[in-house]
């Protein structure tokens, strides 16, 4: 199974990105995406920033992008996209987009961990000049 990422760059403060992330390997009925990012300076962490359950049904974002990102997924093509608007200076990372194999009802916690998924992309940099 390989994840793909695509659509990073740099971008000015305002500006906006999308990122997109395709799988390829296995074909999956249905699970959950994720994007996590790591931050400059934080090579061990990762932090989550959305993520999409399974069925599509329920998004889910950290405070900080919320309002502002928005994910989607496409389950015709097996991607899912990250939409980024009003980009700031603190959205700068190496952003990754993560899948969960698996089918679960659960919420935020769930989703919003790092242990939930399965699959991981190589990353792709964003950066936002101030």
């Amino acid at each position: 199974v390989q994840l793909v990422e695509s659509g990073g760059g740099l971008v000015q403060t305002g500006g906006s990105l999308r990122l997109s992330c395709a799988v390829s390997g296995r074909a999956f009925k249905d699970y959950a995406w994720a994007w996590f990012r790591q931050l400059p300076n934080k090579e061990r962490e990762r932090e989550f920033v959305a993520a999409i359950s399974w069925n599509g049904d329920s998004t889910y974002y950290r405070d900080s992008v919320e309002g502002r990102f928005t994910i989607s997924r496409d389950s015709a093509t097996d991607t899912v996209a990250l939409q980024m608007n009003s980009l700031k200076p603190e959205d700068t990372a190496v952003y990754y987009c993560a899948l969960d194999g698996g089918m679960a009802f659960a919420g935020m916690a769930y989703y919003s961990s790092f242990s939930t998924y399965d699959y991981w992309g190589q990353g792709t940099q964003v950066t936002v000049s101030s």
